[in-house]
């Protein structure tokens, strides 16, 4: 069999690695300006660690938002721990990055999205190809028409 690149896996690693990056720059410095994330991940995932009444709430997937009041913000290589306020209860979680489905940063309209499938149809395909969502272009954005520029 022919070697080939593994893009899907590349972009995985590279998108993980960017969340990692931005949360160990909050850990370190704190949210910046209007800054803030909504985090969804897997609650099932291997290695996640959170407290029995969050994991009966949320038996699949939770959304966390990293804004106002978050504390012990650390992160590792591969995951992060963060203790987040539920109705006046501090609660600690440990969200491996592999278990991240959506980080979002609205403030600056950007967001990632990992895929999975959830069939087993086509096996040659990633389970976990991340997909780069972009926002829609402002409404004040000026389009420019290429074709005043081109020679007759």
């Amino acid at each position: 069999m022919a070697r080939s690149i593994d893009y899907g896996t590349l972009m995985h690693r590279a998108m993980r690695g960017l969340i990692q990056t931005v949360l160990a720059d909050v850990a370190d410095h704190g949210l910046p300006g209007a800054h803030h994330f909504f985090i969804t991940f897997d609650t099932t995932y291997p290695g996640v660690e959170l407290a029995d009444w969050l994991r009966d709430r949320y038996p699949t997937e939770m959304t966390v938002v990293v804004q106002h009041w978050y504390e012990n913000l650390t992160v590792t290589d591969d995951h992060f721990t963060i203790t987040l306020n539920f109705g006046n209860n501090p609660e600690p979680m440990i969200i491996p990055f592999d278990a991240v489905r959506t980080f979002v940063d609205p403030s600056v309209e950007f967001g990632l999205k990992f895929e999975t499938q959830s069939s087993d149809e086509d096996e040659e395909d990633d389970d976990d190809d991340p997909e780069v969502e972009e926002a829609p272009a402002r409404t004040d954005a000026q389009v420019v028409s290429l074709d005043q520029f081109r020679k007759s």
